[in-house]
């Protein structure tokens, strides 16, 4: 592990950027961005226009280490270059900004009012080769719709189960448990995936290192158990389908959680915006997520 970027993550002050958009919310995340479904014809064309978007956010000049402490990559970025460089690679040694890999194969579908994750069987590989292009940690999400005892145990077991695995490749595992903002018992729901996180944290391995993406809490300071544990890291908040503005007022009123936002980081920009106008408008976004972040 690159104790440097451990440092930089752990104390450092600022929020990690979420640019890791699969190929299933890629679309969306192009339309948002100004670029229909009409400019590509194939998966190949929509992944390029898409990394062309991703490097456009990581070579702005608003985009360093100075506010943003770690990026979250979709596997494809991973394996593509920014300037000549490998993805990774440019993040760090450019921008200083830490790289993180999604790991994650999607979802699967509903039971029990949530959704695990869909099975990883090649992901040793994938850390092996994470590991070689210096990637510091990972990220795997799976949804909780709904407060029920069963699937929230399913959850949390299976995040631990994969969180181990990839702790022994020597990376820091990001744990995302995310709780849908519309569910209808969502402070229920965060009180039982709490009580599940907890108890699994007692087996974590006293020499290993995790970190939480968690859903904004209805509860203001609810997770700072999880903030003040010596194994976990950060606990980072997603937007989850807040607006920038509502996702920032509430991180800002959860002590030592930080953003790692992704459609509220990227809300304004546009593929028809001149440099200009994108840079002023990431320089706005990023200012505002790191305030909440640091406040």
């Amino acid at each position: 592990m690159n104790t440097e970027q451990f440092e930089k993550v752990k104390s450092g002050h600022g929020f990690i950027a979420a640019l890791d958009q699969s190929g299933g919310s890629t679309p969306k995340a192009l339309k948002l961005y100004g670029v229909g479904e009409d400019a590509y014809s194939n998966d190949d064309e929509m992944m390029r226009i898409m990394h062309e978007m991703r490097s456009r956010i990581i070579q702005s000049p608003s985009f360093n280490g100075d506010r943003v402490l770690a990026a979250i990559l979709f596997e494809d970025t991973m394996n593509r270059q920014i300037d000549g460089r490998d993805s990774a690679a440019y993040l760090w040694d450019v921008k200083n900004v830490v790289p993180i890999l999604k790991v994650d194969k999607g979802l699967a579908d509903e039971a029990d009012a949530v959704q695990v994750m869909k099975p990883m069987p090649g992901l040793d590989d994938l850390l092996g080769q994470a590991v070689k292009k210096q990637i510091f940690g990972t990220k795997m999400r799976s949804v909780i719709k709904d407060a029920n005892e069963k699937g929230i145990a399913a959850i949390a077991d299976q995040q631990f189960e994969v969180g181990n695995q990839i702790a022994a490749a020597d990376l820091v595992p990001i744990l995302e448990p995310e709780v849908d903002i519309h569910s209808p018992n969502k402070a229920k729901a965060e009180a039982q995936l709490k009580a599940a996180l907890l108890e699994r944290l007692e087996g974590w391995p006293s020499d290993k290192y995790l970190m939480f993406k968690l859903t904004l809490p209805e509860e203001d300071n609810f997770y700072s158990d999880l903030v003040d544990h010596p194994n976990v890291v950060r606990v980072v908040a997603l937007s989850g389908g807040y607006s920038r503005e509502e996702a920032n007022a509430r991180l800002s009123r959860n002590k030592g959680v930080i953003a790692s936002f992704s459609r509220a980081l990227t809300e304004g920009l546009s593929a028809q915006q001149s440099d200009a106008d994108f840079d002023a408008t990431l320089d706005k976004s990023i200012q505002s997520i790191f305030d909440a972040s640091n406040s």
